[in-house]
């Protein structure tokens, strides 16, 4: 789960780590009270869920006391990928001696919890990754550390990100109270991006980003208010109460598997031979024909879509359930696409038997069920 940059910085306040003071504001007037409050220079802050707001127009230095309200109400015009901004941040203006790159994150393949860092900044940190991966520093830790990490394993490493004694210590405070947040709030990923030596000499988050494990809110009630419906995509939280794992992207090639890691599985494969996936859709385990039409109107409403790859592998889920589901779609719905289906597991036979007759293109592999689908979203 997303929560806004003045929400994470909530939570590094409530956990200690040193960040500016701020106003959020929905409207000219609050962003105006707030700049009175803070006073001038400020930078007022888009809140969306998207990275590359300063890009986008979404972040602004005010300097003149006549340019917040003009300035603010440019922001709050804004939409930024396809999310509008309904509220800001008023923040004080930093004045940055040195920045660098911060965060802390679940590293699936290490099974483990790495810090990352890089001391040139983090503006295009996944560039540097590509160019010069040198740059980009690693520490590990395991799970257990997270309570109580000691500081003479994070001081080396934060001195690779300041060369000043008192700065390199301030960091690893910094590095601990991250790893006491990550663990007691169940994060997927708190980043600071940037992490700021005033010209006071003091560390500073600048900025601050949290990602909550949606696993995990049942243990964290008084973090579930933090979802801002607006700021998502209403087809994934709708499809959730239907039984159903929905996320949008960004390619040509609809996906519709039973089972998450056959649905990363088809879409890595479908990658691997040229095509791109335009959502991750799992139906779940069961075999339930209504949530097959339900997978079915969540993805032809991508007007991006040109195939449609169906992939089962039937265990819980019955081959023939699915048969009857598409059946039911293809009365039900206009599918202006094809659509190639790969169908095996319990009851395949009577599955392939219920779509004898249609226009599916059947596939009797992943691979080649991909090829076929690939092949298919690449066409103009």
């Amino acid at each position: 789960m997303k929560i806004h940059e003045y929400q994470a910085k909530e939570l590094f306040r409530a956990c200690g780590i040193p960040t500016p003071d701020g106003a959020v504001a929905t409207t000219l007037a609050e962003a105006q009270a707030a700049a009175q409050k803070l006073g001038l220079p400020i930078v007022i802050k888009a809140q969306v869920h998207v990275g590359g707001r300063g890009k986008a127009g979404g972040v602004k230095v005010v300097t003149d006391p006549k340019q917040v309200v003009p300035v603010a109400e440019k922001i709050l015009a804004l939409t930024i990928k396809d999310l509008p901004v309904r509220k800001v941040l008023v923040t004080p203006a930093a004045n940055i001696a040195k920045e660098v790159y911060l965060s802390i994150l679940l590293d699936r393949g290490a099974r483990k919890v790495v810090f990352i860092g890089c001391a040139d900044g983090g503006v295009e940190i996944e560039e540097t990754a590509k160019t010069a991966p040198e740059k980009i520093l690693r520490l590990e830790c395991s799970a257990k550390e997270l309570a109580n990490l000691p500081k003479d394993k994070l001081l080396p490493f934060a001195g690779k990100l300041f060369s000043d004694a008192s700065q390199a210590n301030q960091a690893a405070d910094i590095m601990a109270k991250m790893g006491k947040l990550f663990l007691e709030k169940d994060c997927s990923l708190v980043e600071i991006n940037p992490l700021i030596v005033d010209d006071k000499g003091q560390v500073i988050a600048l900025d601050a980003k949290v990602l909550l494990d949606d696993n995990a809110l049942y243990r964290h009630p008084e973090l579930v208010t933090l979802r801002d419906m607006d700021s998502e995509d209403a087809d994934e939280l709708n499809a959730k109460e239907v039984g159903l794992s929905f996320i949008r992207l960004e390619g040509s090639i609809g996906c519709m598997v039973n089972g998450a890691g056959l649905a990363m599985a088809t879409m890595d494969t479908i990658k691997h031979f040229g095509g791109a996936p335009a959502n991750f859709l799992d139906v779940g385990g069961s075999s339930d024909p209504k949530k097959v039409v339900a997978a079915f109107k969540y993805i032809l409403k991508d007007p991006a879509i040109k195939v449609i790859l169906i992939n089962i592998f039937g265990g819980i889920t019955r081959c023939d359930d699915i048969a009857r589901g598409i059946l039911a779609s293809l009365k039900e719905l206009t599918v202006p696409v094809p659509i190639v289906i790969r169908l095996i597991g319990t009851n395949e036979a009577e599955g392939r038997a219920l779509l004898k007759g249609t226009d599916l293109i059947p596939a009797e592999t992943l691979e080649q069920g991909a090829t076929k689908a690939a092949a298919i979203g690449a066409k103009s």
